[in-house]
């Protein structure tokens, strides 16, 4: 059989940590897939190959940082954040290693235990659910992260949490709903099949039964940023071009700069998170009918940008640079003072960038016959109190789009770097 026909019905004999290794090796060769991260972007096999063939392959799982940062963002998600409910420091130990395990296997194509679909026999519960079985591995991806709470002192961990890792303020206009906020941990499964990336979430929940309890969950689709040059711009909920000027898998340096923790960020407690990057999840809601209703030019003075090219206003094409100085017939600022795209600029901002990697969802309807849909917001940065909380602060103090959004849920979390031949998650945390 040819390598074309990989899938997880070829993987079912794989077993034990080098095997997978072996596989994902083998996979990524086969269809050029890039991981993602520094290496990567240095020179290494893109992931833009063509074809179906592409978005089926394989993503190695270990690497210098963690798969589903900078990996060429895919086409869905399904984020679940996590409460631990055991008081076992050891249960809790033993569960990230069990999940290193199958989340390799996983994101090889493999199923999430050996022979997990009927390998068991009758008269024991399968250790895979089975919905990916016979499906490529579809570039999945799963990134863990660990939130503030982990870290209360349940599990010896107090002295271990990083000094960047604090809950979010409050910002002007928030709604918070306690029941999509927070968490002790979370896992962001991106696949360009949203079956391969909810069976994902779903095993890793399976194998922790007892140990921990899902506290809120997310899926996505259509991504609406793009971490690769390679990629085209997608539009968000709104119907406008999102994501634009966001930080790229081609651009090292900014991303040490921007995204990835320094070794001297943070020489205590958190010394294990150099090389990771911290997590911000917001859940915007958008009042789809009031936009829907709005009209064009306004539309576009809300956003800076007009919606057919994506162009900053006063520019003619998506990628020219916002000129907020230039004014238009009326004498008035062709970017209005309030634009989304003028305040979270990284020029009004001291410099300020994020790597952004948020995906659209549609969740029905809120009951009163009104569609509960919008952003899942999701972006990587080095720092979130010098990043992420004086960008929110300053659109949730003037943005003029926010007559039409309301975040209604909320996390941070730290992902540690990421893993070596060996190694898995919780090691350094642990040790």
């Amino acid at each position: 059989m040819t390598d074309e026909g990989l899938s997880r019905r070829r993987l079912l004999g794989v077993s034990g940590t080098t095997a997978v290794a072996g596989v994902v090796a083998g996979v990524a060769g086969a269809y050029a897939v890039s991981r993602g991260d520094d290496a990567a972007a240095a020179g290494a096999p893109s992931s833009t190959t063509s074809g179906a063939l592409a978005l089926d392959a394989a993503i190695p799982f270990r690497g210098e940082h963690q798969a589903g940062i900078v990996t060429p963002a895919q086409d869905r998600l399904h984020f679940v954040a996590l409460d631990v409910v055991t008081k076992d420091r050891e249960q809790l130990r033993r569960l990230l290693e069990d999940w290193t395990r199958a989340a390799e296997r996983m994101t090889a194509g493999a199923e999430a235990a050996p022979g997990g679909l009927v390998g068991g026999g009758p008269n024991r519960a399968p250790e895979d659910t089975g919905e990916a079985y016979g499906l490529p591995a579809s570039g999945l991806t799963i990134t863990i992260g660990y939130g503030p709470s982990l870290f209360d002192g349940r599990f010896g961990l107090a002295s271990k949490r990083p000094a960047a890792l604090k809950d979010l303020p409050a910002f002007t206009g928030d709604q918070l709903d306690p029941r999509r906020t927070g968490g002790d941990l979370c896992i962001q499964a991106c696949a360009n099949d949203p079956q391969v990336a909810v069976h994902a979430v779903r095993n890793l929940v399976r194998l922790g039964f007892g140990v921990v309890a899902v506290r809120w969950s997310q899926l996505g689709f259509g991504r609406t940023s793009s971490t690769s040059t390679a990629q085209a711009t997608p539009r968000n909920m709104f119907g406008f071009k999102d994501g634009t000027n966001n930080l790229k898998a081609e651009e090292p340096e900014s991303l040490a700069q921007h995204v990835w923790v320094g070794a001297a960020d943070d020489t205590g407690g958190g010394a294990w998170m150099a090389g990771g990057s911290y997590l911000v999840a917001r859940r915007i809601r958008m009042h789809i009918e009031v936009w829907d209703r709005t009209s064009l030019q306004e539309q576009e003075d809300v956003i800076g940008r007009d919606k057919k090219e994506g162009a900053p206003l006063g520019a003619t094409k998506e990628f020219d640079r916002p000129d907020f100085a230039k004014k238009g017939p009326d004498g008035t600022p062709s970017i209005p003072m309030t634009a989304h795209v003028r305040l979270a600029h990284e020029s009004q901002l001291g410099g300020i960038r994020i790597l952004r990697r948020g995906y659209n969802f549609t969740d029905g309807s809120d009951g009163v016959g009104h569609l509960d849909a919008g952003l899942f917001f999701i972006a990587y940065m080095r720092d979130p109190a010098k990043q992420f909380v004086p960008m929110q602060r300053a659109l949730a103090k003037a943005d003029g789009l926010n007559e039409y959004i309301e975040h209604n849920g909320s996390a941070v979390f730290a992902c540690p770097p990421g893993l070596k031949d060996g190694e898995h998650w919780g090691q350094a945390l642990f040790a």
